[in-house]
């Protein structure tokens, strides 16, 4: 009897080639989500899903040797100031997220700027909230057993 946590080998090969596949379009998302469809919130699930991947592959402990709790829980935290601060800095050019930084260029990856720093800060804030979570979820599962 197999007492590795997790699932079996062909999870677990499919799993190692993935997930770093699942991690780069998540963060693509993010990037690019002020030119095409997407953005902070689907790009932050996808991240956190890769994480997911990895916890229903290998177990928790295999997520959380990447990613630990407490971690999670400050990237979260940053998140939410970040986008905050971003909101309330336009404040400064009279409107509530007020583009402070300029429009940009059309067309152009670094042409939005504070969109894309909510978008990225958005997507701590819904990645790491998503992924503890679910490690929440496990964890509790996992005492109700005992």
């Amino acid at each position: 009897m197999n007492k590795e946590p997790g699932m079996t080998l062909i999870v677990k090969t499919v799993t190692r080639l993935t997930v770093g596949i699942i991690l780069m379009y998540g963060i693509y998302i993010v990037l690019h989500g002020h030119l095409s469809p997407g953005g902070g919130f689907a790009g932050g699930v996808i991240i956190a899903l890769s994480f997911v991947h990895l916890m229903l592959a290998y177990g928790k402990e295999a997520a959380l040797k990447k990613i630990s709790l407490p971690v999670a829980s400050v990237l979260e935290s940053i998140g939410a100031i970040m986008f905050i601060s971003i909101a309330f800095l336009g404040l400064l050019g009279g409107y509530f997220f007020f583009h402070t930084l300029g429009t940009g260029e059309p067309f152009s990856l670094f042409s939005a700027y504070t969109v894309l720093f909510s978008n990225i800060s958005i997507s701590l804030k819904v990645g790491c909230g998503l992924f503890l979570v679910l490690v929440s979820i496990a964890l509790a599962g996992k005492e109700k057993k005992k």
